[in-house]
């Protein structure tokens, strides 16, 4: 029998299917076993990635983390594992970028297990108005009733910024990679989050995304919060008030849902000895049968887009996916070079500290530049 190691995230999304497919029989009957152990979703934010590959075969980690891996030479291509073929093929049936912001100088380096991107979240049954399309009509409701909140803690201020952004039709860094953005949509974006942040309530404000579902499905002095990262979970609880999800807030009617992309991927360290029953199980993860069936049946929230659009996945979870799927394929992909994961979170606690200080949007913006241009810089040297 040979053993595999591998880490996930410590949630049921993040856990559940990949255990449970762990002990289905035919891994066993081909051969292999593989242990699956979890940390916090924040330990991958904190704990160097080519450490956590040297212990285990196989990795779940979030995309920006890409650039540092490939640095660090600790992943596996998956086209020298799969064949560019197969890897091809994937791509065309994965929602979105979920595969593509896995591709980073020239390659891919994760299986794209969970596709996730910020959209909105409220609680239908306190909403007594139409459901806001617009960021304006989400400040409308939030100068109407003081109950939409923001999601600003650990790195979602600037998040929540970079999808605004896109919104406002700059994806940041996209047309410029070395301007963040410029000044013009910038200052748009700021003054709308200094706007929603003073009113944002206190009870959440601490809270990361897991943390403000959790309140808003157990109490009532929030109504929405425009961008979160979805969590299918919530939308069918097995205790507490459900939470309806929706597309992400655009600029005009008909716009871009503007939301930056989230997910997990799996990535195949060097020290994994690739056999040819561990290969059948990854690609059976992606497949269509687990896709649509086992992940979703088992508390996870699946990559392929066939099962976003699947009508009995739809009906089991309150429709979640459909009416979250334009945003994630409209979902914009940060930065991914060495280096940018550094300035997210320094950009996060800038933010936090602008709104608290109610600092004005040209020197936030131009504090936001100068640490995206030194941790692109000192990205680029190492």
């Amino acid at each position: 029998m040979k053993r595999y190691k591998a880490l996930t995230w410590d949630h049921p999304r993040g856990y559940n299917a990949l255990a449970a497919a762990a002990r289905l029989p035919a891994p066993a009957e081909a051969g292999i076993a593989i242990e699956w152990d979890k940390q916090p979703l924040e330990g991958f934010e904190s704990h160097p990635i080519a450490d956590l590959c040297a212990r285990y075969d196989l990795v779940v980690l979030d995309h920006p983390h890409i650039g540092k891996a490939v640095k660090s030479g600790c992943l596996q291509p998956l086209e020298e594992v799969f064949g560019e073929e197969r890897i091809a093929k994937l791509q065309a049936d994965s929602i979105g970028p979920s595969l593509a912001s896995y591709r980073f100088g020239g390659a891919h380096w994760a299986l794209p297990l969970d596709a996730a991107t910020q959209v909105m979240a409220l609680r239908a049954d306190l909403l007594a108005s139409p459901v806001p399309m617009t960021w304006d009509a989400v400040a409308a409701l939030s100068k109407e009733t003081g109950k939409v909140a923001l999601s600003l803690a650990g790195p979602h201020a600037i998040l929540s910024f970079l999808s605004i952004a896109a919104a406002f039709g700059e994806p940041p860094a996209k047309a410029d990679p070395d301007l963040l953005v410029s000044g013009r949509t910038g200052e748009k974006v700021y003054e709308l989050m200094l706007d929603l942040a003073a009113r944002s309530p206190v009870s959440v404000r601490d809270k990361n995304p897991i943390g403000i579902l959790e309140h808003m499905a157990q109490n009532d002095d929030i109504i929405l919060c425009p961008l979160i990262y979805g969590y299918v979970n919530y939308a069918a609880p097995s205790a507490g008030r459900a939470i309806a999800f929706h597309n992400a807030p655009r600029a005009v009617a008909g716009g871009r849902p503007g939301s930056t992309l989230g997910g997990t991927g799996i990535g195949i360290s060097t020290r994994c000895e690739m056999s040819p029953a561990l290969r059948d199980h990854l690609l059976w993860l992606m497949s269509a049968e687990a896709q649509i069936g086992f992940i979703p049946a088992h508390d996870g929230q699946p990559s392929r887009r066939e099962a976003w659009r699947d009508s009995s996945v739809n009906t089991r979870w309150n429709g979640f996916y459909r009416a979250t799927a334009d945003t994630l394929e409209a979902a914009y992909v940060r930065p991914r070079h060495d280096g940018y994961i550094a300035f997210q979170s320094k950009a996060s606690a800038l933010l936090r500290q602008a709104f608290g200080a109610r600092a004005k949007a040209k020197d936030t913006l131009s504090a936001l530049q100068e640490l995206y241009s030194e941790h692109r810089i000192a990205g680029s040297e190492r």
